[in-house]
């Protein structure tokens, strides 16, 4: 899901696909290093091509780095409940591998099926955040990320932020709050299947992390015998030598071929595949949304069904307090209305998300397969006509 043409497949990536209709093109290149030591960082050329009149112009080409990409997903996370926010990859990697050249093209390749996914998504390619991101200036973008991820927030807030994950750590341990949560049958079977899933995807993805792995030992051990062989070939006489040799060079061309395959093999198999168990997890992420928008929906509901019963007898016992009381529970009664909307609304995305992310999953998966079929398909027949043109040679060699 990450190489070239993978990407540029989840969205229109050129003008001229369809005369005259909408279109919005993203590219995501150039990646180049910036800075040293710990502060240093990669920055990437966003080029969006467009006719779409909600933007400034045809053409706009800004700079980000990946906390740029890292800011657009975390607003579109706190706008677009339900739905499933296209993953990032991973902000962490081991400080020797992170500007090597392998990794910051992975990295480049996955940061531009990213924002091509958003593009292509029929709710998020209209977020004024997407526009932002890919229009707005370096500064007016710094000053946006920095004042949105809380940098001016003040100390109060943090210190109220502390006390509330305080007291609810307490009332969960004090045993005062029981967690609610929803159990429908067809909830229990979505949930069940996205951790099955998960677990699948991760196991598939550490195999094919392995056969990457054998493939480069295979193509450097052939690279080795290939040197190893034509020395011994030096040392033995004519015949020997040339059919040694011989033996080398093919083992050392089978070793760039099982390389070129390692790659393939890493871009277009195993990349894809860790690609969706990060989508996955923002499924996940998603399925905690909906719990918090239950939550809401049924402590309001109980809330409302205990202050409806008080009212009733408030209305007889105390009808002096009766004003002030049904003010307040129509209030309240707008807000459970409310929080149980925004539940329905989270519900019914999650639907439509889950059908849209299936029918996505099907067609990915199985390129993904496809390509590793090919790829091996290929790489045994070269393997096996290398081999096969020089048994000749060594059959006469051994017959001599």
């Amino acid at each position: 899901m990450i190489s070239p043409e993978r990407s540029s497949s989840q969205s229109p990536r050129s003008p001229a696909a369809a005369a005259g209709a909408p279109f919005l093109s993203i590219s995501v290149t150039d990646p180049v290093k910036m800075g040293t030591g710990v502060q240093a960082y990669i920055s990437y050329r966003v080029i969006t091509r467009t006719n779409l009149p909600e933007f400034e112009g045809p053409e706009k080409i800004v700079i980000r780095r990946y906390s740029d990409f890292e800011w657009l997903h975390d607003r579109l996370a706190e706008r677009y409940k339900g739905v499933f926010i296209p993953p990032l990859p991973e902000k962490n990697a081991v400080e020797k591998f992170r500007f090597s050249k392998e990794f910051i093209e992975l990295r480049r390749q996955a940061l531009d099926l990213f924002v091509n996914r958003i593009a292509s998504h029929p709710e998020l390619k209209q977020s004024d955040v997407l526009r932002t991101f890919l229009q707005a200036d370096e500064e007016i973008m710094d000053r946006a990320r920095s004042y949105e991820t809380g940098i001016f927030k003040k100390p109060a807030d943090f210190l109220q932020m502390f006390k509330d994950v305080q007291s609810k750590v307490s009332d969960v341990v004090l045993g005062k709050e029981k967690p609610v949560e929803e159990s429908s049958p067809e909830y229990e079977k979505l949930k069940n299947y996205i951790f099955e899933l998960e677990n699948h995807l991760a196991e598939a993805q550490k195999q094919a992390y392995r056969l990457v792995k054998r493939h480069r030992e295979l193509g450097q051990s052939l690279a080795d015998f290939g040197k190893a062989i034509k020395l011994l070939g030096a040392c033995e006489g004519d015949l020997m030598e040339k059919v040694f040799s011989e033996v080398g060079s093919k083992s050392e061309m089978l070793s760039i071929k099982l390389q070129r395959e390692a790659d393939n093999l890493l871009f277009n198999f195993e990349e894809p595949l860790k690609d969706y168990v990060r989508a996955v997890q923002s499924i996940k992420a998603t399925m905690l949304d909906r719990a918090n928008a239950f939550r809401q929906h049924f402590d309001l509901d109980q809330e409302r069904k205990y202050k409806e019963l008080n009212l009733e007898k408030l209305k007889f016992m105390n009808p002096e307090k009766y004003a002030e009381a049904e003010s307040e529970f129509r209030e309240l009664k707008a807000d459970s209305e409310e929080a149980t909307k925004k539940f329905e609304h989270i519900v019914r995305l999650m639907n439509e998300e889950l059908a849209r992310f299936q029918e996505q999953k099907t067609a990915d998966i199985g390129l993904a397969f496809h390509e590793f079929a090919k790829g091996q398909a290929k790489l045994a027949k070269d393997i096996a006509d290398a081999w096969r043109s020089i048994l000749p040679k060594l059959e006469a060699c051994s017959t001599s």
